[in-house]
């Protein structure tokens, strides 16, 4: 029988992801870290979405606060990281192009560097 005993996943930080959220108002960044610690032990989020037109598997965390509208992207499903794309703040309804273009961006190069690996 195979060992089931789960293990807390690393986060790894793509690109300027870490920076960015760090320079989230101190409550959603709060947030964000809390909802990631969710994800780093195979949980869900409380407000997500999926978000595969980044890229296969990528999810949106979606955190509200007096200050605006954050969004955190990640993808977990990988077995040996929940890799953070992208950390931003919504100006407008629907996300924009740059913002889903720096996601996918940072995805192919997760998808890569994974391939390259022996």
């Amino acid at each position: 029988m195979q060992d089931k005993t789960w293990r807390e996943k690393e986060i790894l930080w793509i690109g300027s992801a870490y920076d960015d959220l760090v320079g989230f108002p101190e409550e959603p960044r709060r947030d964000a870290g809390f909802q990631l610690s969710k994800v780093q032990v195979g949980l869900e989020p409380d407000d997500w979405k999926p978000f595969d037109d980044v890229g296969a598997g990528t999810r949106e965390i979606r955190i509200r606060d007096a200050d605006g509208i954050f969004r955190v992207m990640y993808v977990a499903k990988f077995e040996e990281a929940v890799y953070v794309l992208h950390c931003f703040q919504k100006k407008t309804q629907a996300t924009s192009k740059r913002d889903k273009d720096i996601a996918a961006e940072r995805y192919r190069a997760v998808v890569n560097t994974r391939r390259s690996k022996p």
